[in-house]
């Protein structure tokens, strides 16, 4: 059984955004997310994706102190999941994440999961692709994933 992932609304925007938002259903087959997550990307979600509020709302007000909405629903509910990865893309909610214990990986980590695991057999194609919107691929972060990738 492979781990529960919760996803913050970037990663759907994004891969919805450059027509790869099955990606995600390839590659974990269902993802959670929370209502403040699914209102913020705008759209009706597929049915892969499962919508679960945290039971915890006071620990979500005081992450909303720090970042948006959505990443602190998407936080506060991985930390109520045993075996979790979350998707995050915000630096500040990463560090968050990550100060609590949580597995992260953000989109370009999809990605490359996604050509490791053979279902795509190039990331530079979606790496083009992230470039071609506003998400903030650094060349740093492009090297990386092209190394993670093997395909430097």
């Amino acid at each position: 059984m492979h781990k529960t992932i919760v996803s913050d609304t970037s990663c759907f925007i994004v891969l919805d955004n450059i027509g790869e938002l099955d990606l995600l259903k390839h590659l974990y087959g269902n993802i959670i997310t929370t209502p403040d997550v699914a209102n913020e990307y705008g759209k009706i979600l597929p049915d892969w994706v499962e919508i679960k509020s945290p039971f915890d709302d006071q620990f979500q007000k005081m992450l909303e102190l720090q970042i948006d909405k959505g990443e602190a629903s998407a936080i506060a509910l991985a930390v109520e999941i045993k075996d979790c990865t979350i998707i995050l893309d915000d630096l500040k909610a990463r560090n968050i994440a990550e100060g609590l214990n949580i597995d992260i990986t953000g989109t370009p980590g999809v990605i490359i999961k996604a050509k490791n695991k053979k279902i795509i057999t190039s990331i530079k194609p979606y790496l083009q692709k992230l470039k071609s919107t506003d998400f903030r691929l650094t060349p740093d972060l492009e090297i990386l994933a092209l190394k993670e990738s093997g395909e430097e």
